[in-house]
């Protein structure tokens, strides 16, 4: 895919699950339970055990379903090996523009981190496709509305504190996507291998966005 069609994919899906898995087996099983529930955006952090390889596997096995990314990137040399390996998105919790050109010269999808409107808009002008608001847990939908009313072409998502009870909230207020961790894959559904549960709360997350953008 294209940078364009891989930005179209997961903002009209609306859901990135942040996934920290404890082996790349794992993760194809909660990769193809996300599927099953409409998100189709797959986000591996670098804190699975062999991140790397573990891309290629769920690439490997879900490529064709779902738009597999990858997040916690902190390095540009992390980024290059993350896309060299199938990654069609980048994630970071920080803006380093390196891991920006690194990731716009490999033709791929750069989502870095920022929190002050200093940060988001430094992050937007040095090529972010998406900026990441994080950490969202204390700020709130109310702060991506703030953002976008002096800067309404901005490209907004909150990771941290999102739920399926608060989608809904982000969206309205101007979000493109949401990013979800542990409210969407359950350490307790990982655990015990219920792969319904995440697929179930899968489908939760994405009604929560068709409902708040209809």
């Amino acid at each position: 895919m294209t940078r364009e069609e891989v930005l179209t994919k997961l903002t009209q899906c609306g859901v990135v699950a942040v996934i920290r898995a404890p082996s790349a087996d794992v993760l194809v099983d909660i990769s193809k339970a996300l599927v099953d529930g409409g998100v189709i955006g797959i986000e591996v952090t670098m804190s699975t055990p062999h991140a790397i390889s573990a891309i290629e596997k769920v690439t490997a096995a879900c490529g064709a379903q779902a738009v597999i990314g990858v997040g916690t990137v902190l390095d540009a040399a992390t980024c290059a090996d993350a896309i060299h390996a199938g990654a069609q998105f980048v994630v970071s919790p920080v803006l380093d523009t390196r891991i920006i050109d690194t990731t716009r010269r490999l033709g791929r999808v750069a989502i870095p981190g920022a929190l002050t409107p200093s940060e988001i808009f430094t992050s937007w002008t040095a090529g972010a496709d998406v900026v990441k608001i994080f950490p969202a847990t204390s700020m709130g939908p109310q702060y991506i509305k703030d953002l976008l009313a002096p800067m309404p072409f901005l490209r907004l998502t909150p990771t941290g504190g999102v739920s399926a009870k608060n989608t809904g909230e982000w969206i309205k207020a101007g979000a493109v996507m949401v990013g979800a961790g542990s409210t969407l894959v359950t350490k307790e559904a990982i655990a015990g291998k219920k792969w319904a549960d995440i697929t179930r709360n899968a489908h939760e997350f994405i009604s929560a966005v068709n409902a708040a953008r209809s």
